[in-house]
């Protein structure tokens, strides 16, 4: 079966609306904002490794691991990128015209500081 996109939002909503067992509050809103900004609310210092006009990305550190954080000057940059990324499979936490992409641990704290939507690349059966 496969899952329709307003599917896997209601699943995912589903799922953080339950907070965690020991009363934190659920996911805060999705941060927004250029790479610098979304750094330092992930308290992070960017590594900064592709500036154009298109897309900004860098590498980035916290205690949690290291990330990808990557920022699009449009929408449909955005998707075609994590689409094309995917292939490679991975975490990615997703945000308006920002991904961040690193281990499930990682970007799982992430979204407790940016908010953001969870997705997962394609694992590709053959090594």
């Amino acid at each position: 079966m496969r899952l329709s996109r307003p599917m896997i939002t209601l699943a995912l909503l589903a799922l953080t609306a339950c907070g965690s067992p020991d009363g934190e509050a659920s996911v805060p809103p999705t941060a927004t904002g250029s790479l610098e900004h979304l750094a330092a609310e992930a308290d992070c210092a960017p590594d900064l490794q592709t500036d154009a006009d298109e897309i900004r990305q860098a590498i980035c550190e916290t205690g949690d691991g290291k990330f990808v954080l990557a920022t699009f000057a449009t929408d449909r940059g955005q998707r075609e990128w994590i689409d094309s990324a995917k292939d490679y499979g991975g975490h990615y936490l997703v945000g308006r015209k920002w991904v961040a992409v690193g281990d499930m641990d990682v970007v799982t704290a992430l979204r407790g500081t940016l908010g953001g939507t969870m997705e997962e690349g394609r694992a590709h059966g053959h090594h």
